[in-house]
Order: structure tokens, then sequence, then C-alpha cells
């Protein structure tokens, strides 16, 4: 998913639940910050003590996401959380929509939500939990399952023409920008000196599944797998849904995050189809989230405004520990209490929920 889902759509989903504002704000942005956060500088402060960055992002002005670390730090834990479901190793790490698995990590992450840092998580944790339901059927290793056959990717019910021609030359883009993902690169069972291509994440679908509006279908190139439609807004909706609910959850669990009022799903849910159903670039579907907003159909008070994301302000916060002498009141910074969720959440995944599941992926 994209930033229209990740923040606007995440937004509306936890106001809609009955979060606060600040509060819904502070969620949304963590969801998408776990995106463009990557970052991996620590900084050392003249008293001695040092801050690590904890990266949930690939650099993809670096080495084309082909780095085994990340994929196995950052790709499987943030973006690609494993099913578990299948045989072979590589199999069971397939991202499957709002499975066990999932729901496992969902309610350890609430466990956390008094924390100082528990508002940050329930982010991040949106955030890995919308993208099982656009991610689905991919992996986040390098691995021969996530291969397409060349020329299979075809639209099941046809966008408008301009909208069609901009997803085209889109996937041109990216295909020339990410010649490595879509290409050849290490396997990741890399000891075996196996290579293959179109190996990573949905490199192979390039932007197709983060397009809420997208019905589409494509054949896998490993026989074994089953191949048909993709009907995106159909996910969608199940993944609004999954974070409405995982919102509910948050409210009920600390009232102080939350007001009285709140929307039930299906109040909301005509708007929110149509809000996937538009065809429009990124800022086209960020607006249908704004304009729903202030349309007075979503939220309990009315209209409102969605306010517009600023990762900014998180990176500024770092850059400004950097000019710092000492480490004073560090703890209490938004980017070191995201640092902590992030590194909460990544613990538990691949050092408890994976292994408890036999995966060990590090």
């Amino acid at each position: 998913m994209q930033i229209d889902m990740h923040y606007y759509g995440t937004y509306a989903m936890a106001r809609a639940a009955g979060l606060k504002p600040q509060v819904c704000k502070t969620i949304a942005t963590a969801a998408q910050f776990v995106d463009d956060n990557a970052d991996k500088e620590s900084i050392r402060f003249r008293d001695g003590a040092r801050l690590d960055a904890e990266a949930t992002a690939h650099h993809t002005l670096d080495i084309k996401n082909t780095d085994l670390e990340d994929q196995r730090k950052i790709w499987v834990p943030f973006h690609f959380l494993p099913g578990n479901e299948g045989s072979g190793f590589t199999e069971r790490l397939i991202c499957r929509k709002d499975k066990n698995i999932v729901k496992k990590m969902v309610d350890f992450n609430l466990s956390h939500l008094k924390e100082p840092y528990g508002v940050l998580l329930i982010g991040i944790t949106a955030h890995v939990y919308a993208d099982t339901f656009s991610h689905y059927g991919f992996s986040g290793i390098s691995s021969r399952r996530n291969k397409i056959k060349d020329g299979t990717i075809q639209f099941i019910k046809k966008p408008k023409p301009s909208i069609e021609k901009y997803i085209r030359e889109k996937e041109k883009r990216f295909r020339d920008t990410y010649k490595s993902e879509c290409g050849t690169l290490d396997n990741i069972k890399s000891w075996f000196a196996e290579n293959l291509s179109g190996a990573l994440g949905h490199g192979a679908a390039v932007t197709f599944p983060d397009r809420p509006y997208l019905v589409w279908e494509f054949e896998y190139e490993d026989p074994e797998f089953k191949s048909g439609e993709r009907n995106n807004p159909k996910s969608f909706l199940e993944g609004c849904k999954a974070l409405y609910d995982l919102f509910r959850k948050a409210a009920l669990g600390d009232p102080e995050l939350a007001e009285k009022k709140y929307m039930k799903f299906a109040a909301i849910e005509g708007v929110v189809k149509d809000v996937l159903a538009t065809e429009a670039d990124k800022k086209g579907r960020i607006n249908a989230w704004r304009r729903a907003a202030r349309s007075g159909k979503l939220f309990q008070p009315g209209s409102e405004k969605i306010p517009a994301y600023d990762g900014n302000a998180w990176h500024n916060q770092k850059d400004n520990l950097r000019r710092k002498s000492d480490s004073k009141n560090t703890e209490s910074l938004t980017i070191y209490q995201y640092y902590q969720a992030a590194s909460i959440h990544r613990n538990f995944v691949l050092r408890d929920l994976l292994p408890s599941k036999g995966l060990i992926v590090t």
C-alpha cells in the first residue's frame, strides 16, 4: 500500500473508530513513517550516550533492496509478515491476509498500548497489518516463489484509458529503476549460489498490488502456485475493516485515547468503498479520502479535515539531536519513542512470534 492508505486511510479508520484527532495523527504518521524511515545512522552524544536508529524501510537509493539483511530485518517484519502456510520454509514466509500469526502480532502490540511508545506501536502495527491485504501471495525475501510469468499481468476490469496509460508508464519506470528486483538477484538460499529473477517481494508485479481500485490477474512461474484474480477493492476494504477493528480495540484498551462517540463500520462502508474505487494517481486518491472526511459521512462529529502528512517533523527531531551536546530528554522525543516501538515490534516478530512457528529468519 501507499501513502493514500497508510496515512490518510489509516487516519480515517482511526477517527471513525472514535480515537481523538491528535492520537489519529500520531498513529497515521507512524504508519506512513514505516515506509519513510530508512536512516540507519547512529548518533553519538558528547556525554557518551548513543542512539541507534531503527530502520523500518529499505533505502531505494542504495543497492535497490538486494541486501539479504534488510530483507530479513526490514521486509519480513514490517512489510511482508509471513502467513506460515504451506510446507517448505520459503513458502511459509509468504505473506497472507489476516491469518492467526498476524492476529498474534496485533494482540502483542496492543498489550503495550499504555507505554510511552504505545500509540506509535499501534501505528506500526497498522502498517504491517494493512500490508497483508495488498502484499499477500508474495514474501519479503528473495525467492523464486515470487516470480511471475512475463506478460501475464492483465486487467480483469479495465480502468479508464488515462489511468491505464498512467499505470503502464509507471510500470515501465518502475522496471527501469528497479532492474535488480525485476531482474536477477540472490535467492535467500544464496549459500547454494542460486540466482533468480523477479524474486523480491512483489517486484515482479510492480505496483499493481498497491493500487486500491485495480482488479487484475497474473500467473506465477511456479506451477505449484495457483494464479488468478486479484480484486484490490475487495481486499483493501477488508483491510480497512481490520484497521477499524484494531482501533476500536485500542479505544477500549485505553479510553483516554478515545472520545465517547464513534461510527460503526457498517455505517461508513459505502463511503470507504467509493474512496477505494477512485481511479486516480496518488494525489487523487489522497484527495478522495480528504473529501470523504469533509463530507461528514466518515466521523461521528461530522465534517473534519484530515491533516496533511508531515514525516519531516520526525526526521528533523533526529537532525536536531545531532547538534545536541548531551542526551538529556532524548527519551521524551517522538522519534526516540518510534525507535522503541520499532524495536519492540521487530524483536517480537523475529525472536518470538516467527520462531514459535518454527520460522527462524534471523
